[in-house]
């Protein structure tokens, strides 16, 4: 279902550390409930060059991150931001990795484009146009660490 059509050669793809890891347990709990999807994950996870611990993923598609990218199918130019299951919310652009789209981008650079096939059957093509990577917010220092503790919420003044 969810395969990614065999047009010669893939692309390349590069993940993080971070996301390497994050991804091979999605996988592994995917494998029963979407055997198709994990598969697939699986297969980019194999594949991928992951970079060393702690290196930014620059120009590359990773989890968190905002991509514009156009199917070459249609000529119709989207932008979304990949995301775990539990995030997504198609409405606001946040697609999951555990999409046939969503593993067709992850680790993908700029410029670079990949077959994949939708859940219907239909062969696509898409090519990513640009990456802005995932916004990292600094979580406030906590007032009164007494209060985490006790499990109390703190708000920031």
């Amino acid at each position: 279902m969810a395969k990614h059509a065999n047009n010669g050669a893939k692309p390349r793809i590069t993940l993080t550390a971070t996301d390497h890891e994050r991804l091979s347990r999605l996988m592994l709990a995917a494998s029963n409930t979407m055997p198709d999807l994990a598969a697939d994950l699986a297969e980019e996870l194999d594949r991928a060059h992951v970079l060393p611990a702690g290196r930014p993923a620059s120009g590359i598609v990773c989890m968190g991150c905002e991509v514009e990218f156009r199917d070459d199918t249609t000529g119709r130019i989207q932008t979304v931001t990949l995301v775990y299951p539990d995030e997504a919310d198609i409405a606001k652009g946040k697609i999951s990795i555990l999409t046939p789209i969503g593993v067709a981008l992850i680790g993908l650079a700029i410029a670079k484009s990949i077959s994949w096939e939708t859940r219907r059957g239909d062969v696509r093509r898409l090519t990513v146009l640009s990456v802005r990577e995932p916004q990292h917010t600094e979580v406030p220092p906590v007032a009164d660490p007494s209060a985490v503790a006790s499990g109390a919420e703190v708000h920031p003044a």
